[in-house]
């Protein structure tokens, strides 16, 4: 498969690192454990990127490839679901959209407010716009998304005219695709630090054992986003779920080591490691997790 850009995706992502490069130089000491910003969200949806997965010549592929470059960004913005699950709901479907599994309904769920429309993903596929009597707030989550509960649900939700098993391939997908853009970052992160961290008369990242474990991260990294990148591509069930059993197992392995790169500056606030590890962490978590992913593989590859 030729996962090769062609000139509309190259153009695509050039305009998009346009508008993404001011929101880049953010100054991130003591921004808390989660950064938002409506600007982002506002220049997203005015310049039409979270909407590309309704044109069919763009597709999902296209979807995946802006939602990995806007993860990349410290600030948390609604944009997987947006642009990769959206268009098989339908237009008149607003964000911030927030999934989550009729079985597992306490979950911290990202973006969870007032406003946003939850989508319920059972046996059949429903939704219903948040109220106030939905949602539980969680200001002291840690996860460097903004999380609600939630605390309610309506009986008279939406049905929606979608195939229960192509939802939860598009959500895999969106996993992995934000993982691949959050581990990106990270890993950037690290490397300019330990680029310029003295130890011991030179930079750290001069250590032949970081390198390895760098170089590690690194092809971890390629591999997430290769992996759903294809997914995105051919949207079948095995390439998905593989696609987020490898970003959640890349996620725990790397997650580690950046960290212990950074010595006790990737704990603290005062540098921005968490604002991608943090993110990460909740991800592992979603639609069972590494062992619900592989098994959903080997059911599709092997019945």
């Amino acid at each position: 498969m030729d996962l090769s850009l062609n000139a509309d995706q190259i153009a695509i992502r050039d305009a998009l690192d346009a508008l993404a490069r001011p929101f880049e130089n953010v100054v991130l000491h003591e921004t808390g454990f989660a950064l938002t910003d409506p600007a982002l969200d506002s220049a997203l949806a005015h310049g039409g990127f979270l909407d590309v997965g309704f044109d069919p010549e763009l597709g999902t592929g296209t979807a995946a490839l802006i939602v990995e470059r806007i993860a990349r960004l410290p600030q948390a913005t609604e944009a997987a679901f947006s642009a990769i699950v959206r268009p098989v709901l339908g237009e008149n479907v607003t964000g911030p959209i927030c999934l989550v599994e009729d079985h597992d309904l306490h979950r911290p769920v990202r973006f969870l407010r007032e406003g946003a429309t939850v989508v319920v993903l059972g046996e059949t596929v429903t939704s219903f716009v948040a109220t106030p009597e939905h949602v539980r707030a969680e200001p002291e989550a840690i996860y460097a998304y903004p999380v609600g509960t939630l605390s309610a649900m309506p009986k008279d939700r939406r049905v929606h005219d979608v195939d229960p098993q192509q939802l939860r391939t598009l959500w895999r997908v969106a996993l992995a695709a934000e993982a691949s853009g959050l581990l990106a970052a990270a890993l950037a992160s690290v490397c300019q630090y330990v680029s310029e961290r003295q130890q011991f008369g030179r930079p750290l990242a001069t250590f032949q054992a970081m390198r390895h474990r760098l170089a590690e991260a690194q092809v971890r990294t390629n591999g997430v986003y290769w992996l759903a990148m294809k997914a995105a591509h051919t949207l079948v069930v095995s390439d998905a779920a593989l696609a987020a059993f490898h970003a959640q197992e890349s996620a725990r392995e790397v997650v580690y080591d950046l960290h212990q790169f950074m010595g006790a500056m990737g704990m603290t606030l005062e540098h921005p490691l968490h604002l991608w590890t943090y993110r990460l962490k909740l991800l592992t978590g979603e639609l069972g997790g590494r062992g619900g992913h592989a098994l959903a593989a080997a059911e599709a590859l092997w019945g």
